[in-house]
């Protein structure tokens, strides 16, 4: 228990471990929100009980975010990260699904294979200047990119939604890998645009998922 109220400073905003030390961190996790909110309005009554659960957790992300930033405790790390971690291996499911006309069982077991290309994926972005930073999340552009190309025939719509929710990731991914090099002269720091660009992206990539589910009903 002692090691999860342990405290941790991790971003240029951050400059004590008041509450209120991070409030624009804080704050802007609003986005993960309105964008759940948004999106859950789009899906509702659609038969789409993936795409309703993809909501429940990109709020989550937000609801999480905010306790870690405030708290800045290991445990308030684990409610950050936890959430996004379950939107990941749920879209990939849905995709494998949806995507690829996967039955569920195969669609799981390719689901579970993302543990493994983590794992050989993560060390060699920790071993490339600048994506060290945020390696844990690089292989994610990187498996959305794979996904978009590999269906750029059969689903062209599709996979031009998932090449920009790629693109997106990769843009929010390098403001959130510059925050501490730029924050003798910019305070606030960018981790910010992280939450504001992956709440967007997150929107985005159900709205992906939604447009393609109506559009094979059609």
């Amino acid at each position: 228990m002692e090691g999860l109220m342990r405290q941790v400073d991790g971003y240029c905003e951050r400059t004590d471990f008041t509450y209120w030390s991070e409030p624009v961190n804080a704050i802007t996790n609003a986005a993960f929100l309105i964008a759940a909110f948004v999106l859950w309005k789009r899906v509702r009554g659609q038969g789409l009980p993936l795409a309703v659960a993809m909501c429940a957790v990109l709020a989550a992300i937000g609801i999480g975010s905010y306790l870690f930033h405030t708290h800045a405790t290991i445990w308030g790390a684990i409610a950050d990260t936890m959430p996004i971690a379950l939107f990941i291996l749920l879209y990939i499911f849905a995709a494998n699904r949806d995507f690829w006309n996967l039955s569920w069982p195969w669609a799981l077991l390719a689901t579970v294979a993302f543990f493994p290309y983590a794992a050989i994926t993560v060390p060699l972005f920790q071993r490339l200047p600048f994506f060290e930073v945020s390696a844990g999340y690089w292989p994610v552009p990187l498996l959305i990119a794979l996904y978009a190309l590999g269906l750029r025939k059969r689903l062209p719509h599709t996979s031009r939604g998932l090449a920009i929710g790629a693109g997106l990731l990769c843009l929010s991914l390098g403001f959130r890998s510059i925050d501490e090099t730029v924050c003798a002269n910019f305070a606030i720091g960018t981790h910010v645009l992280w939450h504001i660009l992956n709440g967007i992206m997150l929107g985005w990539m159900i709205e992906v998922y939604r447009r393609h589910m109506i559009a094979v009903r059609a």
